[in-house]
């Protein structure tokens, strides 16, 4: 019995129990490597004729022997020596393949897998013994390697009689918590191929046994074993563009992405030099179910040389983008020992700011050459990008600003604040909105009419997160972003301020009087030019809206304190409620109170704030209805 080297026992424990999180990439880390092992020989046959194998020769077969609980692998590529067994096998964490692949790095047609070394162990995560059985090109004899684990290996004699390799893996016992036999199942092992080493440019064969109807006998049925080959071989991404229809792409997103619907666009990328690799990535038509829930997890699915490295990489998608479905295949990732434990490096950070390029133009693309379907993208995805404006202290605006869209208020359709600003007349110097339930009940705002009267457009704001993204963006080409409910709006000129100014002086007892019955409800009672037609509305001092105030006070909140808004009860100046109340100052001050509730109520209602005593503020129409 030898020894492993390199602290094999706790090495070996902390890969079987630590490195791997999933057990089942033990297949895709043997695949990998008798693919390793027919791409050396394939190399080699490109110079030397005595090797006697085309391309279309090689090939992995994967065996499946139930009664003795048995998997292997058996590739017809180069071999080992027992020198080889004894440099690759005995000593963990040593690659055959990454010397390899440096000594050729500057040849074509090398696409070696493996560059660690620690993969061909995680067979051990499922199996208590593993036997390789291996012949290399050129040599003599054949040799065995055989452990079970790390108490030591022993390399000897085999009766192999051709070139290539052979790894059996006797699968350990069920138990309460594992279950190995699935890994007797050909559809598990299919499965498995499928989902890792699909793209393997080598066929992986098994023996495949059905029932089928026997011909002319009704009834009965035949066991028929035939050889199948499980993986597709060539990678759509990687062909050209040219030679692929959208069928083709819309099949493959729907069997990869499990979506009933085509994509609503589709980006293959090719990208060299800095940032190497191939990407194809689908914007879906809708959110799956999860989209806006914590368990919906991002990410694309990560390849190395057609290998799945990773099912969903985090860091190749900014939150903003996370609706994104797809992959990215590269060679030059620095993968850590597991391949499924990827460093944080320079590479990946190049490949994500290039994906977040291509896919801001494509959305780009859609707005401008594809208006309706950009929109319905929109009413599916927009919140996600308007929470990418406010997250981050803002950080992405910029990069997300000219994919907002907001109903307006010309054609009452939803415009770009391009657009917007495209059509502000002469003198407009702000952005105008207002935020609410609906449309509809927003038109209904008092404010509306004096912005309407200017022909100045307005911003309808209908989701939780539209006033949180324009505050964060604070402006926009250079107009900044005015809330027509705020209590510093106002249209008026010069003189009619002053004139307001003077009549709020000389109300200032009046105010104060109608304040004292509202006590904390309002901040502040004043008169107001900015109304039309309506007598009273609601507005708000400082940063917290109305609409915030709503907004924030239905989140979640540990300590259960609620925000409040600084609400100032504005009253029409020009209105003929101003006279009656300045009357009931002189004459009737209790009257006047209860006029302040009344008048307070009727502006929650039209503002879309709840009444805070409906049955006081019904009682208040009843009384002052008979005086």
């Amino acid at each position: 019995m030898r020894q492993f080297k390199s602290e094999s026992k706790k090495l070996m424990d902390m890969m079987i129990n630590s490195i791997y999180t999933h057990k089942e990439i033990f297949l895709r880390e043997i695949v990998s490597n008798a693919s390793d092992a027919i791409d050396k020989l394939y190399f080699r046959s490109l110079t030397d004729s005595t090797v006697g194998l085309t391309a279309d020769d090689f090939a992995i077969r994967i065996e499946i022997d139930k009664d003795a609980r048995i998997i292997r692998v058996i590739d017809n590529g180069c071999g080992m020596t027992a020198e080889d067994l004894e440099k690759n096998l005995g000593t963990i964490a040593h690659s055959g393949s990454l010397n390899f692949r440096n000594e050729n790095e500057k040849t074509e047609n090398v696409d070696i897998i493996g560059q660690f070394g620690v993969g061909f162990y995680s067979a051990f995560m499922v199996g208590d013994k593993v036997t390789v059985d291996t012949r290399a090109f050129g040599a003599e004899e054949a040799c065995r390697w055989e452990s079970c684990g790390a108490e030591g290996y022993t390399i000897g004699k085999s009766d192999k009689a051709d070139v290539g390799t052979v790894v059996a893996i006797h699968l350990k016992d069920d138990t309460e918590e594992e279950n190995y036999s699935e890994y007797l199942e050909q559809y598990r092992i299919s499965e498995l191929i499928k989902k890792y080493s699909d793209y393997i440019r080598h066929p992986i064969r098994m023996a495949w046994s059905t029932r089928k109807p026997v011909e002319g006998k009704e009834g009965e049925f035949e066991d028929v074993t035939e050889d199948r080959v499980l993986n597709s071989m060539v990678p759509l991404w990687k062909k050209n563009k040219s030679e692929i229809t959208p069928e083709e792409y819309n099949a493959f997103y729907k069997e990869k992405f499990r979506d009933w619907e085509d994509a609503a666009r589709v980006i293959h990328a090719k990208t060299e030099g800095q940032a190497t690799y191939n990407a194809l990535m689908f914007i879906p038509k809708h959110p799956p179910f999860d989209f806006y829930t914590k368990e919906y997890e991002k990410g694309l699915q990560l390849y190395s040389k057609g290998v799945l490295i990773m099912d969903k990489c985090p860091d190749l998608l900014p939150d903003y983008f996370s609706f994104v479905k797809g992959l990215v295949d590269s060679e030059d990732l620095s993968l850590n020992i597991s391949r499924e434990m990827l460093q944080h490096d320079h590479q990946l950070k190049l490949i994500a700011k290039t994906l977040e390029k291509k896919i801001r133009s494509e959305l780009e693309k859609m707005l401008t050459a594809d208006r309706a379907a950009y929109e319905e993208f929109y009413k599916s995805f927009g919140v996600q990008l308007k929470f990418g404006v406010y997250n981050d202290y803002g950080m992405h605006k910029d990069v997300l600003q000219d994919l907002l869209l907001f109903t307006s208020s010309f054609e009452k359709k939803p415009a770009t604040l391009k657009e917007y600003v495209s059509r502000m007349p002469e003198g407009q110097d702000s952005i105008y909105f207002a935020a609410g339930e609906t449309v509809e009940k927003i038109e209904m705002l008092p404010q509306c009419d004096a912005v309407r009267e200017k022909n100045y457009e307005i911003l309808y704001l209908t989701e939780n997160v539209d006033e949180f993204a324009l505050m964060m963006l604070q402006q926009y080409d250079g107009k900044k972003f005015v809330n027509i409910c705020d209590d510093g709006f106002d249209l008026s000129s010069e003189d009619e301020k002053k004139a307001l100014e003077e009549k709020n002086t000389a109300a200032k007892d009046l105010f104060d009087c109608m304040k004292e019955a509202l006590g904390d409800s309002v901040q502040a009672v004043r008169f107001t030019g900015k109304l039309k037609e309506h007598p009273v509305c609601l507005t708000s001092e400082g940063g917290l809206s109305l609409e915030m105030e709503k907004t924030l006070n239905a989140m979640p909140n540990a300590g259960g304190e609620k925000v409040k808004a600084q609400i100032v009860l504005e009253i029409n100046a020009d209105h003929p409620i101003a006279e009656k109340l300045n009357g009931l100052y002189d004459n009737d001050r209790d009257t006047l109170q209860k006029y302040a509730k009344l008048l307070y109520g009727e502006a929650c209602l039209i503002g879309g704030k709840s009444v805070a005593d409906p049955v006081e503020h019904s009682k208040l129409i009843c009384e002052l209805m008979l005086k």
